[in-house]
């Protein structure tokens, strides 16, 4: 067998985290290797939507929107509570992106572009089955046998990280904390334009949406809290039901037709208990359980947990010390807005809660504008109970790509 290749760092998964932590650490002088079992681009189920956080986070990577046919720009977005009340918040206009839509499958090719363009030696088509430690390296083995050498190891694999489960730290049977289901839609009417969310009853507290694309394109669907009203059983039974709701159709117009087969997916959202570093291995992303336990949202977060991976191993010290930088750095950064949406999730679970958040989100111009701001992450989402994060200019920045 030949030498293993060796690389300063090896990352596992090449989706938005682990694209980021290769793109963070060409920034900084390092050699990446950036593996993947898919080639680029390839589908990834997705609500498709990116807040303003995330957006920030690809614009200071350098990621370019011209390489991103599907990028939808959202101004308007409109809630509507179990009862039907719709709620129009509006995001600001002129001053750079602060929400947009688009296909997981341009985006993700985009960040990998990025990453090669840096440096990154990324290699498709790589399928881990192998991998070993100890105190000075870790070996990742190839399904051919190939074999990558590095001091560290960025693991973005996903919700079942195949590392997780070689390393010893996968949770046996854990199916996620959400389940999101969604359909690709065309020819929908001119109300599909904007961004849409509907807080049906049965479905709290989760949610339905219509995310507007290009050429009156939609991403389309609905997800729910793991043991909820609806289970996971029932949801491809619900969806023909659901999108024939009045005014659901009503928004997809007449016209509209499904573009794609339905498909589903589990979303982990436990960041604050999952083991996020093994030895010389970190954690990210999805693989991380990084994922907003409010919204679904979870591009921004594996943006964030990627980039605070490589830098923490850019900070250096012991493993020890790495280690616990990174896992620091995540309790700073994602555990009270994950905490915050904790709190959220438990009032929207009740019809009074739905109703009575988007009445108070409602009640002036200035918190409908607002409201859309906090939504879509302009600010942490406990900003307001973090008062390092403060500064001057607090939900008064401009959006991303200024």
């Amino acid at each position: 067998m030949s030498e293993p290749s060796a690389a300063d760092l090896v990352i596992v998964g090449a989706g938005p985290a682990g694209a980021a932590a290769a793109i963070t650490a060409c920034e900084r002088g390092l050699r990446p290797i950036l593996v993947d079992k898919a080639t680029f681009p390839r589908d990834k189920i997705c609500g498709d939507g990116l807040t303003t956080g995330a957006l920030r986070l690809l614009d200071r990577m350098g990621v370019d929107p011209a390489l991103i046919p599907s990028w939808t720009p959202v101004t308007d977005i409109k809630v509507s509570g179990p009862l039907g009340h719709t709620v129009t918040f509006p995001l600001p206009r002129d001053r750079g992106e602060f929400a947009v839509v688009a296909r997981r499958s341009d985006v993700d090719a985009a960040i990998v572009a990025r990453a090669r363009e840096l440096g990154t030696d990324v290699r498709e088509g790589f399928e881990v089955t192998g991998a070993r430690q100890d105190a000075d390296s870790v070996t990742i083995v190839g399904e051919d046998g190939t074999e990558l050498r590095a001091r560290w190891v960025v693991a973005a694999d996903g919700m079942w990280s195949p590392l997780r489960k070689m390393l010893g730290t996968a949770t046996p049977g854990y199916l996620g904390e959400w389940h999101a289901f969604r359909q690709y839609f065309r020819d929908t009417g001119p109300a599909a334009r904007d961004l849409w969310v509907w807080f049906e009853a049965d479905l709290l507290p989760g949610y339905a949406w219509s995310f507007p694309l290009p050429d009156g394109g939609a991403n389309v669907g609905f997800g729910i809290q793991r043991g909820a009203k609806v289970t996971t059983k029932q949801m491809k039974a619900l969806w023909p039901e659901l999108l024939s709701r009045p005014h659901i159709a009503a928004v997809l117009g007449p016209d509209a037709k499904a573009d794609d087969r339905h498909q589903a997916w589990p979303i982990p959202a436990r960041i604050d208990e999952v083991t996020l570093t093994a030895g010389r291995v970190l954690w990210a992303g999805d693989a991380a359980a990084a994922t907003d336990p409010m919204t679904g949202e979870g591009i921004g977060q594996a943006l964030l947990t990627g980039m605070l991976a490589t830098e923490a191993i850019l900070r250096g010290g012991s493993p020890a010390t790495i280690r616990a930088t990174y896992e620091q750095s995540i309790r700073r950064e994602l555990i009270p807005d994950h905490k915050m949406s904790l709190l959220l999730v438990r009032a929207l679970r009740h019809r009074k809660g739905a109703r009575a958040a988007i009445r108070v989100a409602g009640l002036t111009p200035w918190t409908r504008r607002n409201f859309a701001r906090w939504l879509f992450e302009d600010e942490p989402r406990a900003a307001a109970f973090t008062p390092r994060r403060w500064h001057r200019r607090f939900l008064r920045r401009d959006g991303a790509y200024r």
